[in-house]
């Protein structure tokens, strides 16, 4: 699962940050210019490309650094606000967009590292800093003054003569404030205040709850016999975590690398049972870390929150800023998905019940932790193929080199490491980018194995994001975020397919990035509507099929043998093995999604909300004590609440734009490369999401290129 952060930009315009209840800023004293002299945010960068000095940050300088962006931000909407001229685009959204640097500066740094290098230090000051900054966006979006001189430049926009991205600008600026709030009476702002801060302190406890569920939870294997089924490279991982844990034999966690291959081959049903429940249980277990009433909390809130700004619910409020365009359209799209996915998932799961009792399974019906197991077994079966037979070719280094090498036919990009960069910890790496005239475009980290600092997933961030400011066009400093499989004693870093597969999709977030370019940040990037994100990241996980692209990268970590085209042949025909019971998957979630924020909150259960969906959507028995809303950080501690879909959404939009450049030439023709480049890497959110996609296909997408490829249709 793929999971993408906010821009910060984005975060403090509306108010959308995470943290505890503290006094606002106004009450804080300024920072003792002694310190403020030894703080390296408070000095220019003398970084490479004025890159974060993640050397020398420490905890300490976060919070008053932050509080004199807060100070200067402040300062600066105050001139704003002030200004005796005429409002007009450039004294009025430019001079807002331009402003709080200095914040985004501290801000970008603080909540990159509270996801990938965390502890409870930092922790604590995230708790303390979040709702500053939740108080400082409100502080603009509901401030009287600054709406009018906004509304008054909106009101005359037809007579501007602004190019189509300043038009965007002013368009998104103004339903910033009118959809945040703006136009409320004073006991709404207040109201609305509140609901931001509670609604900030419980997304973040919500996060570190799930962290500390998959951090504090380790299975203890002593008896080498309950390995039976396990792949080398899972028993030597588990044994290197034992030995890092300081335990006897084999250690088995939550996190990915290792939850994954031991319910894929472990022959111990129990074992395989007891991780699941304790995965799927995450937040869920009425102690310390439950997240069963934080999420009532939460979509109440949000209910609330969307009514007072004239919504019927949150999904109205979220989704009018969307491809979509509303709930019922969304409904629609994934009510219709499943009518496609189902039959072919009940094939699939009858035909994985018949493979299961032939080979000893004595139950009546399979259970979700039965699930990967045999169907790793099947497919192994069907096609000669399995995880343990491809990783040896896709060593993690080769990947990277193969990924920057489809960027380079594809973009004309290079990439070069560059070890003066400072980074947040020596597993990370940093790059210069260069263009393909030998430009300089951006800083690409990455950053692939887990820690207990890490939360699980994979997300790309920008640690600066892209823009044009006096004439300088200010190039992004990109983050891709993974837990892959670890190196050993003995071998390299080797990834799974669905590992590779995870490292071309944030890598195509990456792109949506690094190849940014336009002239305001809060346009920029990835800042498009979330149904269209995930395009060029999904776009990307395309070239992992392409024998052309496997034959690039796919070698032996050996013997250095280019992958074999039987092989190349397997992963190609199993693509879409298990296809209908995978969407479903996918639909399962964004259902649940959906049920959470498009009515009015009920006082259901996490497991009677559920069991609802299940009851279309889920194919196996119903378990007790479990459930993966508690721990759906996506909805609840990111993005992506009433957007769920996306993934979805965007799958429809990939499939079609790679049938054309499939149609002309793949990897060997530049021209539809350089078009999508143009019409959507580079654009960012400067138009209209249809109309960019319509200007890189001829025409708007059609739903079948995706059915074909999941073989739901013909």
């Amino acid at each position: 699962m793929q999971n993408r952060m906010l821009s910060l930009r984005q975060t403090i315009l509306t108010a959308s940050a995470v943290a505890a209840l503290v006094p606002a800023v106004y009450a804080q004293p300024s920072p003792d210019k002694a310190k403020m002299n030894e703080n390296p945010f408070l000095q220019p960068y003398t970084t490479p490309h004025q890159t974060a000095p993640f050397d020398k940050v420490k905890n300490e300088y976060y919070l008053p650094a932050l509080k004199e962006g807060l100070v200067q931000g402040r300062k600066e909407v105050d001139v704003i606000v002030n200004n005796a001229a005429k409002p007009t685009f450039d004294n009025t959204i430019v001079a807002l967009e331009r402003s709080g640097d200095l914040l985004g500066k501290v801000a970008s740094v603080l909540f990159n590292l509270n996801s990938a290098e965390t502890n409870p230090d930092l922790q604590k000051i995230v708790r303390e800093a979040s709702p500053l900054l939740t108080e400082y966006g409100n502080d603009i979006t509901l401030n009287e003054k600054l709406f009018k001189r906004v509304k008054a430049v909106y009101d005359q926009r037809a007579s501007l003569k602004l190019d189509p991205e300043s038009k965007m600008l002013l368009e998104k600026t103004y339903k910033r404030f009118a959809r945040n709030g703006a136009n409320l009476d004073e006991k709404g702002k207040e109201r609305l205040r509140a609901i931001d801060k509670e609604l900030a302190q419980l997304s973040l406890q919500f996060g570190e709850n799930v962290l500390n569920e998959t951090n504090e939870f380790m299975m203890e294997v002593t008896d080498e016999k309950d390995l039976a089924g396990l792949p080398e490279f899972a028993r030597e991982a588990a044994k290197a975590t034992a030995k890092q844990k300081n335990k006897e034999g084999w250690v088995f966690t939550l996190q990915a690398p290792s939850y994954g291959p031991f319910m894929q081959y472990a022959d111990n049903r129990e074992l395989r049972k007891k991780l699941f429940l304790a995965y799927n249980s995450r937040g869920f277990q009425g102690n310390k870390n439950d997240n069963q009433e934080i999420i009532k909390k939460i979509v109440n809130l949000r209910y609330e929150r969307a009514n007072l700004l004239g919504y019927k619910t949150h999904a109205d409020f979220v989704l009018e800023e969307s491809m979509a365009g509303s709930k019922d359209k969304v409904q629609s799209f994934l009510t219709e998905l499943v009518s496609y996915a189902r039959p072919a998932a009940e094939k699939q799961y009858a035909e994985l019940t018949t493979y299961a009792k032939s080979h000893g399974f004595q139950g009546d019906k399979l259970e979700q932790w039965d699930n990967s197991y045999y169907a790793e077994k099947l497919k192994k079966e069907k096609y000669s193929l399995d995880d343990e037979m491809l990783k040896p070719y896709f060593k993690l280094e080769n990947v990277l080199d193969g990924v920057f090498t489809v960027a380079n036919k594809l973009y004309g990009l290079t990439f070069k490491e560059n070890k003066s960069i400072p980074v947040y910890h020596p597993e990370v790496k940093a790059y210069e980018v260069f263009d393909k005239d030998g430009k300089f475009l951006a800083v690409f980290y990455g950053d692939y194995f887990p820690r207990p600092g890490k939360r699980a997933g994979a997300w790309m961030n920008d640690v600066q994001g892209q823009k044009v400011e006096n004439g300088v066009n200010i190039r992004p400093h990109i983050v891709n975020v993974c837990n892959f499989t670890r190196p050993t004693e003995t071998k390299p870093s080797l990834l799974t397919f669905g590992e590779v597969t995870t490292l071309f999709h944030e890598f195509g977030h990456g792109l949506h990035g690094m190849l940014a370019n336009g002239k305001y940040e809060s346009l920029s990037g990835t800042s498009v509507t979330r149904d269209f994100v995930e395009l060029p990241s999904q776009v990307m996980e395309n070239w992992c099929y392409d024998p052309e692209a496997l034959k690039l990268f796919a070698k032996h970590y050996q013997t250095g043998e280019v992958i074999p085209a039987e092989l190349i042949e397997k992963i190609r025909a199993s693509q879409n093995f298990m296809a209908g019971v995978a969407n479903l998957r996918q639909l399962r979630f964004g259902l649940v999604d959906m049920y959470w924020h498009s009515q009015k909150p009920t006082d259901e259960s996490v497991t009677e909300v559920e069991s609802k969906i299940d009851s279309l959507v889920n194919l196996y028995p119903p378990v007790k004590g479990i459930a993966f809303s508690p721990a759906f950080s996506h909805i609840f501690a990111g993005g992506y609440s009433a957007g769920y879909y996306s993934y979805k959404w965007s799958e429809v939009l990939d499939a079609d734009a790679f049938e054309f450049f499939k149609e002309k030439g793949g990897l060997n023709n530049r021209e539809v490369a350089d078009n999508f480049r143009k019409n959507v890497l580079e654009k960012g959110g400067t138009e209209k999401p249809m109309e960019l996609y319509k200007k890189f296909r001829g025409r708007e997408p059609s739903p079948k290129a995706m059915l074909r490829r999941s073989g739901l249709i013909l």
